[in-house]
Order: C-alpha cells, then sequence, then structure tokens
C-alpha cells in the first residue's frame, strides 16, 4: 500500500484543531504522523495495534489482521488472527514477524479466531489480552459474499469472550488458557459477549479490566456498555465490579494510571460527548467504576496531520494505544483507513503511529 497516493489525494479540510488538556497533556502533544511509519499489509486488513519494547533495539507490536479478499467488516469476525510486527524505531516502520494466535480448532473457546490484543509486560515476560471467537460451523471461503446474516458471523458474534495469553519470550511459545476470564453471565450487562479488553496492571500485580459488553434482549443482542472487572493477578480470576455508566456511547476503550488517578480514551460513537462523532473522549476516574470527562472531552480527531504536510479527516480512526515508557506517554497509535468515511468504504486500513512532543 502507497500510503503517500492514499493521503496526497487533494481534500478540503480545515486545520487539525489540538486542545490543551493538563491531565495528560495529549491531544497538543500530537506530533505530525509519519507517512512511512506504523505497519501495513499489502494482502490483509490491519487493525488494533499494541506496542511493546522487546529490547534496547526493537520494538514489537501485536496486531490483529485478515486477509482483503474478505470484506473489511464481519470479515474481521470470521477470520481475524493475532499477529506480530517488529521495528527497530518507535514509530516504525513495523514489519511482519509471525502470527502469535493462530487458529487452534473450533473445541477451543478461540478457536477459530483472535482479535483485539493488548500485550503488557508481565513476571519477566508478557501477558497478552485478547478476544477469542470459536462455533462449529464452516469455515468462510475468501472471494465470496459475507452478509451480516451469514449464520457464521451472527454465530462469531454470540462467541466473542476476553481471554490472556502469557510467555517469556514474545517470539514464543505462548500459553492460553482453556476458558476465557470473562465469560458471559446470565442476566448481566455482559450476558451476550464480552470484548475489547483493556487491561491496567497495579504494582502489586492486581488488574483492573475496562471491557466492551453486550446483553440479550430476548434472542438478539442490544447496544454496547463498557464494564469493569478487577482481579488479584492476571490470570484471575476476574470479579465484574459494575457497569460503567456514561453519558453517551463508546467503544476502543484504552486505560492506564497516571499516578493519582486512571485516565481513558475511547471511540465517542455519536459525538455527544468530545464533540466529534468517531473522535476520541478522554476520561479519568478515582476507583475505575465512576468515570467522568476530562476538563477538555477531546483526546483527538478524525482529521490527522501527516508529515509529508498532507491534513486528513481518515475514515477511521480507532483502537486507540498510548506507548507509556516511565510513566510518559511517548506515542500514540491507532488503527486507521482510508475512504470517505467509516470502514465499510476503505481501500486500505493500517496502524498509524503519531509520536507525542
Amino acid at each position: 500500500m502507497q500510503l503517500n497516493a492514499v493521503l496526497n489525494k487533494p481534500v478540503a479540510t480545515k486545520r487539525l484543531g489540538l486542545i490543551h488538556d493538563k491531565q495528560t497533556d495529549l491531544i497538543d502533544r500530537l506530533e505530525p504522523a509519519p507517512i512511512d511509519g506504523g505497519f501495513s499489509m499489502e494482502d490483509y486488513w490491519i487493525w488494533c495495534p499494541s506496542v511493546t519494547q522487546i529490547n534496547e533495539d526493537t520494538y514489537g507490536m501485536v496486531a490483529s489482521r485478515w486477509p482483503k479478499t474478505l470484506p473489511f467488516h464481519p470479515g474481521w469476525l470470521t477470520n481475524s488472527e493475532v499477529i506480530l510486527a517488529t521495528s527497530d524505531r518507535l514509530d516504525g516502520p513495523y514489519h511482519y514477524d509471525h502470527v502469535l494466535l493462530p487458529p487452534r480448532g473450533a473445541q477451543y473457546w478461540d478457536g477459530r479466531v483472535t482479535h483485539n490484543p493488548r500485550i503488557i509486560k508481565w513476571e519477566g515476560g508478557y501477558a497478552l489480552f485478547y478476544t477469542g471467537i470459536s462455533h462449529a460451523l464452516p469455515d468462510v471461503e475468501s472471494g465470496k459474499p459475507l452478509p451480516l446474516s451469514d449464520s457464521r458471523v451472527i454465530a462469531a458474534r454470540a462467541a466473542k469472550r476476553v481471554g490472556v495469553a502469557l510467555a517469556k519470550d514474545i517470539y514464543g511459545p505462548w500459553t492460553r488458557l482453556d476458558t476465557p476470564i470473562l465469560p458471559t453471565r446470565p442476566n448481566t450487562f455482559y450476558s451476550f459477549l464480552t470484548s475489547n479488553p483493556s487491561p491496567c496492571l497495579a504494582p502489586d500485580g492486581s488488574v483492573l479490566l475496562i471491557f466492551k459488553s453486550r446483553s440479550y434482549i430476548g434472542n438478539i443482542h442490544g447496544p454496547m456498555k463498557l464494564g469493569a472487572a478487577r482481579a488479584r493477578n492476571i490470570t484471575g480470576p476476574y470479579e465484574v465490579i459494575g457497569e460503567i455508566s456514561l453519558d453517551g456511547e463508546v467503544e476502543d476503550p484504552f486505560i492506564w494510571h497516571n499516578g493519582e488517578q486512571y485516565e481513558m480514551i475511547a471511540k465517542d460513537m455519536t459525538g455527544s460527548l468530545c464533540g466529534e462523532r468517531f473522535a476520541g473522549a478522554h476520561f479519568v476516574s478515582y476507583d475505575g467504576l465512576k468515570w467522568k470527562l476530562a476538563r477538555q472531552p477531546k483526546a483527538y480527531s478524525l482529521e490527522l496531520l501527516w508529515d509529508n504536510g498532507a491534513k486528513r479527516k481518515m475514515g477511521s480512526f480507532e483502537r486507540p494505544f498510548l506507548y507509556i515508557e516511565n510513566g510518559i506517554a511517548k506515542s500514540l497509535f491507532a488503527a486507521v483507513s482510508d475512504g470517505p468515511g467509516g470502514f465499510a468504504n476503505a481501500s486500505n486500513t493500517w496502524n498509524a503511529a503519531i509520536r507525542l512532543k
């Protein structure tokens, strides 16, 4: 994919507005995104960036991919796999290394699909949170239509669960648990699915985990919600402590602790929270359950400035991930797409890297 060709198309846009926020000083620290940075693959949809430093000379990006011979949506529900890409620079370019969590058989809860990776360093190794999917239906054939009404899509959506895998070395081998760490539970806000995990590891080894959920309404699912869970250690058991109540709908949460309180950025689904639909809303919390909008509620805009001078309103800007080193946020990564708006109109997707001043 030639990003210069994608991003240099003439387009009428307003100048990128940067909003100061003392709580993280994030949005006005955004530098122009490098055209040749981040991670892309020619024949794959790329999504879900999560980055860690492997050693002094190497950074690792864990991401999701699925073939472009399938539609972006709902192809991820049937064919996504979690992979590793590496680079000698934090902002890339990253290069594909290998598949970390391949399909392992329908008998496993995550045996057909892995998605939504979040990697953290843990006890001299790594913990990888992710969404797993399994079902007993036939494989999806590349190049053939895949409507939302397809039984495999319906089964895959209902089978989404949050799990964790462990490894001493990021290159593997990875040990996956035989059961998800966040199963569904009847008559709760997460009775239909759990997905999109965002963990925050405390110095004592305990974990606060924010996740996306849906509940059953009759035989179908209800709207998206966020929940919070806690565990004394990475592998659990996890106790769901409650539903997060917000004055709007969000997804793709990323959380961290700034030494005084938790902070979260997430995709604003309607624009009612940060003022721009599908841009990033910013929240703060002392307990991880009760969240309020930050003093400046917008964390980032869909309009992105690139280091070749191009300003583009991206079709999508999702799955935000902050790379934090020694308590300082150094780069913002996000899954982006071209097109006039939304991944349904995208020809290319990639994981962009935006260095912070």
